[in-house]
């Protein structure tokens, strides 16, 4: 089957999962990438690699009716990780789905992965399902992989998870019996919507428990943390932490070794172990 994808390598994995499976490429429709946290490199070298064209625009009604013109409506537009909603794909294509890196309908949004850890979930998984013309991740569900999440789950664990169970559901289900999932294709029902995170959600607070403090570090990984360090923020990026009875304030600096601080929470320490007055977006710019 022909399809167009939209997307970047943060489930860049269907890409190449349908294109693994005999599907044909038509066109790419990404987006501009920090080149730190959000990538495309590989999705836009695999479309070279087949010398279709690539879009960095927002994908809108023309370019679909464009496509339509060009390859007739037997082709699939295929969406995992693009930020802007798709309207206007039916009667221009034959199928329209997305990949949702959640167990529909539970964290519709724009990356639940960081809730799904600071709120303790013990289940997740990928949805792939039908483009909804309102809402975002509201469509019709076509298939669905869940997974169990450690108590130390962290967010590079959860990512790659979510990238091989997408690879997986692309591959498999979707390349071989999409027309079948199709029409079998079931409603979600009443769901959930988690909003993109903020400066807040990503703030330690040192009040409360030092596994709850533990579980948002693990959230966010390589993404960063914020923390209070006497008058100073800071970004951390690891800590570890020990459950102790004490008589110090919450959020007070009890001790300093090195690059090491610990600092007392509601029920023990926190040790941050890898952290930075500047977050790591700034030191990789200053670093090129």
């Amino acid at each position: 089957m022909k399809f167009a994808f939209a997307g970047i390598d943060f489930l860049g994995g269907v890409f190449d999962a349908l294109i693994g499976a005999g599907w044909t490429p038509i066109k790419l429709f990404t987006r501009p990438c920090d080149g730190l946290y959000d990538h495309n490199e590989s999705v836009v070298a695999r479309a070279r690699s087949h010398r279709i064209p690539m879009q960095i625009s927002r994908l809108k009604a023309p370019d679909l009716a464009a496509l339509a013109e060009a390859h007739g409506t037997d082709w699939a537009l295929v969406v995992a990780g693009y930020p802007w909603l798709v309207r206007g794909w039916a009667g221009k294509a034959a199928y329209g789905l997305n990949f949702h890196p959640s167990p529909l309908p539970v964290g519709r949004g724009p990356y639940p992965l960081f809730k799904a850890i600071s709120d303790g979930q013990a289940e997740w998984g990928v949805t792939a399902h039908v483009l909804a013309e309102e809402g975002f991740d509201t469509g019709d569900i076509l298939v669905q992989e869940r997974f169990a999440l450690s108590p130390l789950e962290t967010h590079e664990t959860l990512l790659a998870k979510c990238q091989i169970a997408a690879h997986r559901i692309a591959s498999g289900p979707v390349a071989r019996t999409l027309p079948a999932l199709w029409k079998a294709a079931a409603p979600q029902g009443t769901g959930s919507y988690w909003p993109r995170v903020t400066d807040a959600d990503r703030t330690l607070d040192f009040r409360t428990e030092v596994e709850a403090i533990l579980r948002r570090v693990r959230a966010f990984g390589s993404i960063e943390t914020l923390a209070r360090v006497g008058e100073t923020r800071v970004f951390v990026a690891q800590a570890e932490g020990w459950r102790e009875a004490h008589r110090h304030t919450p959020g007070a600096v009890v001790h300093r070794y090195r690059r090491h601080i610990v600092i007392a929470a509601r029920d023990g320490y926190i040790q941050l172990n890898r952290w930075s007055p500047v977050p790591a977006t700034e030191v990789e710019h200053l670093g090129r």
